[in-house]
């Protein structure tokens, strides 16, 4: 059988308060360093030879994906100013080609608010190509867009292109009209790019050396790149800088902000010398968002924020009231802090208020009259219980809003809301080829006991006609990181687990946000261990249902899920036939203790601070999978990374996959899975996305005993 590379050790100490750790493989982090590179190679060539006999499975999960997926479509077009917009998606073709038509005005507000009839695949006429990511991407080892901007006219549309993979993008600017670019080029931009009501200025983010947003620019067409004028700029290494549009398009709104506390400031283009105006500082150590509003003829704010409001609240204040000492403004109460509702934010027309709430770990939308924010909530409803409302778009003088609608049953629908009725629209609801049935399958929340009693919801995914008992395989999902919900979605490549048999598991660990604020800072810090100690109760409450076979299940986890892929790892290895960690966070307490590496200070306030407290220091030591490895018998490990990823980088998984094999006393194979050409979300092109969820989903299938799809009595 072949033998997995062995890197050479080169001891590498470090120290930090009187404690010292010795890394044998932190010189893999050198990415230039040939030696690296061809490890790098080695290890990807050891893991095809390794996981060969599963490329029939593979192509078979690839094949079901596809043969599901309608390969030509397109979205619902959604309306701005005299424009629609949609994109299209052709069978054959890795990305999307973004279009529009022009829309009529007739002062049927109902027909010229309505879509137009368009059917994928048919030729549309006076459609106009705005930008073919196909063309675009042509040549180029990776493509992926970070953010497109349009000036008032919608004559010039700037955007922006990555072609590493590393989210670092250069910014073009076309002529619509003339199909011709600009000279205008900038390069080593971040996400988030604006227009001035004018179209003569364009905003964009600035990175610094840790990739860690920072910057404002404002770039004056027709100049050169160097003579770009900071307009904001932010140098506390611990918050993240970025900016947004106000709802009518006549304010920039500039954020930075962490976790626990955040500051805003406005920029009125109507009043460009005033320059910025500060809403509330950073000194009072508020978590807050701005909407500009115009109520009751009045400049105002609303605000969602968690002063003395755990879940956050909304509250409305006037522009005038910022000048006043903080404690001394009115802020006046919208909707009103629950213990059993976490506030997310809110968005806003000319009319209305849009609050997006989460109850019951289910994320729905919430609406106010802006003429009388008293007035009663009212609710867009529907008729599943585990299931994701969220805004999609709001135009400001829209009469009615869009939202996004799936389960994990329903396949993605789209819905227009009117504003005045409360009528809902049903625009599309993405098909399913194939003969899928949503009857033929089940989504249902079970609870799993933590150590410390704490109640951990569970979505259990099934086929309806699977039998309860204990021979089934399962796979079980987790993430419990940054305040972030593994919210009810569909997913057409787990149709492929569910229909061999295997019930899907989505544990819904503290670190999350399901339950509320509470509930994430409860997995966060020096409460960090809750998060891979709900995630083992919650296999063990699957391995004791009936509907799983206890030593068939095996663990997903993606990059701060992947750091509980690794903890879990050291936990209770013996109850997993296989685990999966995707881009994982596995060596966190070394990635932390260096501000200089990309992103390492903006995750103090997850983690807490190494560098200066000795009790986080020890508490990330006990828990950081790669200085947590021991001899013991580890399951099946695959450990997937790419050679650009700048949030996690690929030498925490390579310098992992080392120890593990040097350490283990068992046989499984531990393999490294490496893209060289892609990012953090791995390789670009919706069938390279698709192979990758293929491969992730055959090791897992294969290593329980599931390669073949089960016959249903459906």
């Amino acid at each position: 059988m072949t033998t997995p590379p062995v890197a050479k050790k080169l001891p590498t100490a470090r120290e930090h308060h009187g404690d010292v750790f010795v890394d044998n493989y932190e010189w893999l982090r050198e990415k230039e360093n040939p030696e690296v590179l061809a490890h790098l190679q080695a290890e990807q060539l050891y893991t095809d030879e390794i996981t060969a006999d599963q490329q029939p499975l593979r192509d078979a999960i690839f094949d079901e994906i596809k043969n599901r997926t309608q390969e030509t479509d397109l979205s619902v077009p959604y309306r701005r100013d005299d424009w629609w917009y949609y994109t299209r998606m052709e069978e054959g073709k890795q990305y999307a080609i973004h279009c529009r038509l022009a829309a009529a005005n007739t002062g049927d507000l109902k027909a010229d608010w309505t879509p137009p009839a368009i059917v994928a695949g048919e030729p549309i006429e006076a459609e106009q190509i705005l930008l073919d990511g196909n063309v675009e991407a042509e040549g180029k080892p990776f493509f992926s867009l970070g953010g497109q901007a349009l000036t008032r006219d919608h004559r010039l549309l700037a955007y922006a292109v990555d072609n590493a993979g590393d989210e670092r993008f250069t910014l073009r600017i076309k002529d619509l009209e003339t199909g011709e670019l600009l000279s205008d080029q900038i390069s080593n931009i971040f996400y988030g790019i604006a227009f001035s009501p004018d179209g003569s200025e364009l905003f964009y983010t600035v990175v610094d050396d840790s990739w860690r947003p920072y910057q404002i620019k404002s770039h004056k067409l027709g100049t050169e790149a160097e003579q770009d004028v900071v307009i904001f700029q932010e140098d506390d290494l611990g918050l993240w800088t970025s900016f947004g549009l106000s709802a009518d398009r006549e304010q920039l709104v500039i954020s930075v902000s962490c976790a626990e506390y955040s500051e805003a400031h406005l920029l009125d283009f109507n009043d460009r010398a005033a320059g910025l105006q500060l809403v509330l500082s950073r000194e009072a150590r508020v978590l807050y968002d701005v909407d500009p509003v115009l109520v009751d003829n009045q400049p105002q704010l609303l605000i969602t924020h968690d002063h003395n409001a755990l879940n956050s609240m909304v509250s409305l204040v006037k522009v005038s009231e910022l000048a006043k000492p903080f404690e001394e403004q009115d802020w006046r109460t919208v909707v009103p802090h629950r213990e059993t509702t976490r506030v997310n934010g809110t968005a806003v027309t000319a009319s209305h208020a849009i609050i997006s709430v989460r109850q019951d770990t289910v994320e729905k939308i919430q609406l106010l009259p802006l003429s009388d924010l008293a007035a009663p909530i009212t609710e867009p409803s529907f008729d599943e219980a585990l299931c994701t409302v969220e805004l999609s778009l709001a135009e400001f003088n829209a009469p009615q809003i869009r939202l996004n609608y799936s389960s994990f049953t329903t396949p993605p629908r789209v819905y227009d809301y009117v504003l005045s009725s409360g009528e809902l629209i049903l625009r599309k609801e993405t098909p399913v080829l194939g003969g899928y049935s949503a009857a033929d399958y089940v989504a249902e929340r079970e609870w799993a006991i933590a150590p410390d009693g704490a109640k951990v919801p569970l979505s259990v995914i099934r086929r309806a006609d699977l039998p309860r008992n204990a021979e089934n395989p399962a796979v079980i999902y987790g993430y419990g990181s940054y305040e972030v919900s593994m919210d009810p979605g569909f997913a057409i490549p787990r149709i492929s687990l569910l229909d061999r048999g295997i019930v899907f598991v989505i544990a819904h660990v503290r670190g999350g946000g399901e339950l509320g604020r509470s509930w994430y800072d409860n997995g966060k810090k020096l409460q960090k261990k809750n998060t891979f100690t709900d995630f083992v109760a919650a296999t063990d409450w699957l391995a004791s249902s009936g509907w799983a076979d206890p030593q068939r299940i095996a663990a997903i986890g993606g990059s701060a899920g992947g750091l509980l892929m690794g903890a879990i790892l050291n936990l209770a290895p013996e109850k997993y036939a296989a685990v999966v960690a995707q881009v994982p966070f596995v060596d966190a307490l070394t990635t932390i203790l260096d501000p200089d590496l990309p992103l390492s200070a903006l995750e103090w306030e997850e983690w807490g601070n190494p560098i200066t407290d000795p009790e986080v220091y020890q508490y990330m030591k006990e828990y950081t999978p790669y200085q947590n490895v021991r001899p013991v018998k580890y399951p099946k490990i695959a450990a997937v990374t790419s050679l650009n990823d700048t949030r996690v980088l690929y030498v925490e998984p390579a310098k992992w996959v080392q120890v593990l094999r040097e350490v283990s006393t068992g046989s499984e194979p531990i393999v490294l899975k490496i893209e060289m050409d892609g990012g953090h979300g791995g390789a670009s092109g919706r069938y390279e996305g698709w192979k990758t969820r293929a491969w992730d989903y055959a090791f897992v299938a294969a290593a329980l005993n599931a390669r073949e799809i089960v016959e249903t009595t459906s």
